[in-house]
């Protein structure tokens, strides 16, 4: 399992007095695609918090990226998350930017050039059927258009490690297949992909290894 870009040995999560994971061991590689399944409270949502460095395992050891993220000071998870790209399942758009800055971002706080900026958002937008949408702010499009501009933000600057929750859930049928188009790009370039879903039919059209929970146990992840 070296060059791993995820993972995870005896990792186990409490929130509160509850357990929310136990004992979860699993590696991915550069590159890899997997689903992450199970029923609704099995534990998903948790396990892409871990992944994101919003919290940190209770027990066990979680590498990310080739950093031990247990080992790691604090003050370095900022610039450790900024290779991650997260899709939420409610969106997180901020309110008081477009569309378009919203997708800039992440790009801004990269550092790129305002002309790169520019060119890259736009492109991207327009990918996601926006062109007409960048100016709008979060309150003036649907729920499926902020899927898309969530999307978007999450894949802008081609993080090494992109998470996904539930990111079909507002999304018809052909913007969910042009997301899958996405994807399936992004990890032949190298990106290492997590999607959580419920969404059986687009499991079944796009195979792929899963990792599947259960109250809160690994019960199979595929190689």
């Amino acid at each position: 399992m070296s060059g791993a870009v995820v993972r995870l040995d005896r990792v186990a999560l409490d929130v509160g007095a509850q357990k929310v994971l136990r004992g979860i061991s699993l590696a991915i590689p550069r590159g890899g695609f997997r689903w992450l399944l199970g029923p609704s409270g099995a534990g998903k949502t948790s396990l892409l918090r871990l992944l994101h460095l919003e919290l940190r395992p209770s027990e066990g050891r979680l590498e990310l990226l080739g950093r031990d993220v247990g080992a790691a000071p604090r003050a370095a998870l900022p610039q450790l998350r900024r290779r991650i790209g997260m899709v939420f399942q409610d969106f997180r758009l901020l309110p008081h930017l477009s569309a378009f800055d919203n997708v800039a971002l992440p790009l801004r706080l990269a550092g790129r050039p305002e002309g790169q900026i520019q060119a890259d958002v736009g492109e991207m937008l327009a990918w996601v059927g926006l062109r007409g949408r960048i100016h709008c702010h979060p309150a003036e499009l649907s729920g499926g258009e902020q899927q898309r501009v969530a999307i978007a933000r999450a894949v802008i600057n081609r993080p090494d490690l992109l998470l996904a929750d539930e990111p079909t859930g507002n999304l018809d049928d052909t913007q969910a297949q042009r997301l899958m188009l996405l994807l399936g790009e992004l990890s032949r370039l190298g990106t290492t992909i997590v999607v959580a879903t419920h969404n059986d039919t687009i499991v079944a059209r796009h195979p792929a290894p899963a990792v599947r929970l259960a109250e809160g146990r690994l019960v199979n992840a595929d190689a």
